[in-house]
């Protein structure tokens, strides 16, 4: 049995991987998690106490990172400050995670020769045009538009140059937008969901053309697992279901699955440099991998996803007052 140590396993995608995990392998994981407001010690119950150790901590931390990677045999590094809205208000905490969090992550496994993989996401690349059917490949331009996207591209081309550089043996992901249980409620579908279940019409930034590229977070796990055992050294793999989708139709198809009327909702002032477009070709993780979606049916995952909120108010109630107080400060 070996040992995996998964940064922000504690979060939303991080605790559907310890999940995913412990439920399809036999490998023992650790999760080490700086427990903010967007990690919920819930999210890991039910999970084997024999096969799970949380340590709350930073991934800054350099004496705590070093022991931690010393005795684990791979990292899988999920931790980020991840909310485009709030790298706008502060872009500071962002910079401290993302980009120094990494580089200390990226030295511990340098210096115990440990296999590391490294969690990113598409908005590196900037945004496509509404009109224009190209996707994202790992041979695209960095073109970060936010704090938060900036930030991740950093850290992207840290792993890179620590491979280049010094011969770590590490592998990155770039995926789509995530969606599925556990996912903190001022993110756009879990918001929707829970304003539809307290009787609150949905929001929608601008006209709601902006268009993203969905996959179910079992899948992104899944996707995970299969770079973290047969990847190669050095290579990014984009990780996506092909599941483009508007926000618009993502908030018709919510109201509709929950018994409302699709029109249901209000609009609100668009975000400042909102991307327009994400879509990721997986093709490459497809053919060299044999990596396969299971959710390809979006509206299938949706309904999963609504049932998870509607069963588990106790794990987002909380949460959620607080994310709406901070939403009314800006009229969104």
């Amino acid at each position: 049995m070996s040992t995996l140590l998964v940064t922000g396993g504690a979060g939303f995608i991080g605790s559907n991987f310890v999940h995913y995990v412990v439920e399809h392998t036999n490998h023992r994981v650790a999760v080490l998690d700086k427990m903010t407001y967007a990690s919920s010690r819930s999210s890991l119950e039910g999970l084997p106490s024999e096969r799970l150790e949380l340590v709350v901590g930073d991934i800054a931390d350099v004496d705590l990172v070093g022991e931690l990677v010393a005795s684990s045999d791979a990292v899988v590094h999920y931790a980020a400050e991840t909310h485009n809205d709030n790298s706008l208000l502060d872009p500071s905490p962002f910079v401290q995670t993302n980009l120094l969090g990494t580089y200390t992550l990226l030295e511990a496994a340098r210096s115990h020769g440990t296999r590391f993989h490294h969690i990113s996401t598409d908005e590196v690349y900037g945004d496509l045009p509404l009109d224009d059917p190209s996707k994202f490949t790992a041979d695209t331009p960095y073109n970060p538009s936010s704090p938060y996207s900036s930030t991740k591209a950093g850290s992207d081309l840290l792993v890179r140059a620590w491979v280049r550089s010094f011969g770590l043996e590490a592998t990155i992901s770039n995926c789509s937008n995530n969606y599925g249980p556990r996912q903190h409620v001022e993110k756009f579908i879990p918001r929707q969901i829970t304003n539809v279940i307290d009787g609150v019409r949905p929001r929608l930034y601008g006209k709601g053309e902006n268009v993203r590229d969905w996959i179910h977070a079992d899948d992104h796990s899944s996707a995970v697992l299969s770079i973290l055992e047969r990847g190669r050294t050095g290579e990014t793999y984009l990780i996506g279901a092909d599941g483009e989708k508007n926000n618009k139709e993502v908030i018709r198809a919510i109201l509709t699955e929950m018994g409302q009327d699709s029109d249901a909702y209000d609009h609100v002032a668009d975000r400042p440099g909102h991307d327009l477009r994400y879509a990721i070709d997986a093709s490459k993780l497809r053919d060299e991998l044999g990596w396969t979606p299971e959710f390809t049916d979006f509206e299938a995952g949706l309904r999963d996803t609504i049932r998870w909120y509607r069963e588990n108010e106790a794990w987002w109630r909380e949460q959620k007052a607080l994310a709406e107080a901070k939403y009314a400060t800006t009229g969104h």
